[in-house]
């Protein structure tokens, strides 16, 4: 049995023409929407959730094409543009009562509250996003022999066909790799957790790797269109990252503060998976980050 968010309901919510999202639900107050990232589902915010659903509505869906969410085939680098994947956010509080809403989100899901920051800023209040850069500073700073540790990227930024077949032939081994080397402390996530990441990672090779692949294409153009443009984040905007502006020669600080005039930045000590492996301090992040 998929494991689920203890105490949180669980809905399907229509957001565009055959796209619904898988959503966990609970508790009331003013809303926030958080946002999971690879290779995960919106079980990685199952201890944050719990912790803030005392005060606030949270809402946990798996993103357009992860988890038990639709997982529409590519027909063009719209189908899983950032820009699209946003919508699908926004609709999805929409059809849930919520006009205006706080948004966090980690690593994929960062960048789906980044872009729906920046393209509907009169609805996200609050923006949290944990360990990434924006697709267009990402892109900039990965260089030479250190752009190694992003090899996935490249991988998945290739055209339909191969990126496909090379991590069907190995899912298990593929997305484990991530879950074992981003991990700094392994009990984090728990054997049944693991499971069910590698199950719906497994079901969900096409579309996860079209999602990467907008954000090699598509994502870049809507990120430099925003740039060229002078638009910035309006709302007050919350980082936490691990320092791999230190490893990787870029100051990630200065990167954010480009794009967000409210900034509070701050690096930390646990592995990629924070909310998984130091809940209590993303929780209080994003508590502070909602009383401003």
């Amino acid at each position: 049995m998929t494991p689920a968010i203890t105490g949180f309901d669980y809905r399907r919510v229509l957001v565009a023409d055959g796209v619904s999202l898988n959503a966990a639900v609970a508790g009331s107050g003013t809303p926030i929407v958080l946002l999971h990232g690879f290779p995960q589902t919106h079980l990685m915010w199952r201890h944050v959730a719990a912790d803030l659903a005392a005060d606030h509505t949270v809402i946990c869906p798996d993103l357009r094409g992860y988890g038990a969410s639709d997982k529409p085939a590519e027909t063009g680098g719209a189908t899983y543009a950032k820009r699209t994947m946003a919508t699908d956010i926004v609709a999805l509080a929409r059809a849930l009562g919520h006009e205006r809403f706080a948004l966090a989100g980690h690593d994929r899901g960062a960048l789906v509250a980044f872009r729906a920051a920046l393209d509907h800023p009169e609805t996200i209040t609050h923006l949290a996003a944990l360990d990434v850069l924006p697709t267009l500073d990402m892109w900039e700073a990965m260089r030479g022999t250190s752009a190694a540790v992003g090899f996935h990227l490249y991988l998945m930024a290739q055209p339909p066909g191969l990126p496909e077949q090379m991590i069907a032939a190995g899912p298990d081994a593929f997305f484990g790799h991530f879950l074992d080397i981003w991990t700094n402390d392994p009990r984090a996530i728990p054997a049944e957790v693991r499971a069910a990441y590698l199950d719906a990672c497994r079901d969900a090779v096409p579309s996860i790797v079209a999602d990467y692949r907008a954000s090699a294409g598509v994502d870049v153009e809507h990120d430099r269109a925003d740039r060229d443009a002078g638009r910035r984040l309006r709302m007050p905007v919350t980082v936490l990252q691990q320092d791999w502006g230190a490893a990787l020669g870029f100051d990630a600080a200065a990167l954010w503060n480009a794009w967000a005039p409210d900034l509070r930045h701050g690096t930390v000590t646990c592995g990629h998976f924070m909310a998984e492996e130091a809940p209590a301090a993303v929780a209080e992040a994003l508590r502070d980050l909602l009383s401003r």
